[in-house]
C-alpha cells in the first residue's frame, strides 16, 4: 500500500501545540506524565469519565505532548468499519471523438476503483497520533479493526488488490481514546479484548484548586471572584440533591458570561442571581424537570448568599 499522504489526506491531520492557556496544576500534571509513560511504552491510553471532567482537553494535550500530527475521530453509532479505515471508490468515463469523422463518436467505461484511505488507516500509516474522542459511541462491530492494530501492530482491509490487503503498523503510530461512563444514554459496551489493549485512566471531577485556575484562566475574572463561583457550583455539586452533576463546564459558563457583561458577582447582584440559576439549572437538570429546577434554583440561591 502507498505510503506517501496526499494533500486529500493532510486535510485530516492536525498540527498541534501546547495550549498556552492550558491549566496544569498537580492534578492535570500527574495524569499527563502517567499516560506519556503509557504512551512512551507502546500502550494505548484511555480517558473514561463522566461529562466535564476534562477528557477530550487532556486528550488533546497529552497529543501535543507527543509531538507528531494528529487525526481526530468522534465516535459515531452510524460508523462502520469502512468509516474508520477506508473503502473501495473510483469509476472513470472516457469520451472519444473520432479524428476523421467528426460525426463519429466513441465511448468508454473503466471500472478502475482504488482503495481511498479514511482517518484510522492515515494514522496508522504515517505514524501519526490518533485521538478516538468518545469511541465508545461507535459500535462494536465497526471498532473490531482496532483489535489487529493495537495488539499484531497490522491492519487488514477490504481492498481489490493485493498490494492493499495488508499494512504493517508505523512504529510511531499512537492511540488515545476517550469515553463517558457505559451508563451514558447512546454509549456501548467495551469489548473485553479492546479494553485489555489498552491502560485505562478513570477522571473524575477535578479538585478545587484545578477548577478554580481553569475558571480564572477562562474568564479573566479576578481570583476572589473565579473563587465565589467555584463554590457556588462546588457546592451544588456535593449537595447530592440534583438529577445531573454540575462540572467545570458550569462554572466557565457563569464566569465568561460575567465577564462579557462586566457583572461583580455578589449576591446584590440580580442578574449574578439569575446567571448562576439558568446555567446551573440547565446543566443539572432534564428538560422539563420543572422540580428539580426548582430545587436546584433554591439550593443555589442559599449557596449565593452563603459564598457571594
Amino acid at each position: 500500500m502507498n505510503n506517501t499522504i496526499n494533500n486529500n489526506e493532510m486535510n485530516t491531520v492536525l498540527e498541534l501545540r501546547p495550549m498556552s492557556n492550558f491549566v496544569e496544576t498537580e492534578y492535570i500534571k500527574d495524569i499527563t506524565t502517567r499516560a506519556l509513560t503509557y504512551i512512551k511504552a507502546g500502550f494505548p491510553v484511555h480517558f473514561r469519565g463522566p461529562s466535564g471532567t476534562g477528557k477530550t482537553t487532556v486528550a488533546m494535550h497529552l497529543a501535543s505532548q507527543i509531538g507528531r500530527p494528529v487525526v481526530i475521530i468522534h465516535g459515531d453509532a452510524e460508523y462502520k468499519t469502512s468509516d474508520l479505515i477506508g473503502s473501495q471508490q473510483g469509476y472513470k468515463y472516457k469520451k472519444l471523438d473520432d479524428r476523421f469523422i467528426h460525426s463519429v463518436h466513441k465511448y468508454e467505461e473503466d471500472m478502475s476503483k482504488q482503495w481511498v484511505n479514511n482517518r484510522l488507516t492515515i494514522a496508522v500509516k504515517n505514524g501519526f497520533t490518533l485521538i478516538y474522542d468518545e469511541f465508545t459511541r461507535s459500535r462494536p462491530e465497526a471498532n473490531n479493526i482496532l483489535l489487529p492494530i493495537l495488539q499484531e501492530r497490522m491492519l487488514s482491509t477490504s481492498a481489490a488488490k493485493e498490494d492493499d490487503y495488508y499494512m504493517k503498523v508505523h512504529p510511531e503510530f499512537r492511540a488515545i481514546f476517550t469515553s463517558n461512563p457505559e451508563e451514558y444514554a447512546g454509549v456501548n459496551r467495551t469489548q473485553d479484548a479492546l479494553r485489555d489493549r489498552m491502560v485505562t485512566l478513570d477522571l473524575e471531577h477535578f479538585d478545587y484548586e484545578t477548577e478554580l485556575q481553569i475558571t480564572h484562566a477562562k474568564s479573566n475574572l479576578t481570583m476572589e471572584d473565579s473563587e465565589k463561583i467555584v463554590k457556588i457550583v462546588r457546592g451544588l455539586r456535593e449537595s447530592g440533591k440534583t438529577e445531573f452533576d454540575p462540572t467545570i463546564r458550569g462554572s466557565i459558563m457563569i464566569s465568561k458570561t460575567l465577564a462579557t457583561l462586566n457583572i461583580v458577582p455578589s449576591k446584590e447582584n440580580r442578574m449574578f442571581r439569575l446567571i448562576c440559576q439558568d446555567i446551573l439549572t440547565s446543566e443539572t437538570s432534564r428538560i422539563g424537570s420543572k422540580t428539580n429546577q426548582e430545587r436546584v434554583r433554591t439550593i443555589v440561591n442559599n449557596l449565593i448568599e452563603q459564598f457571594a
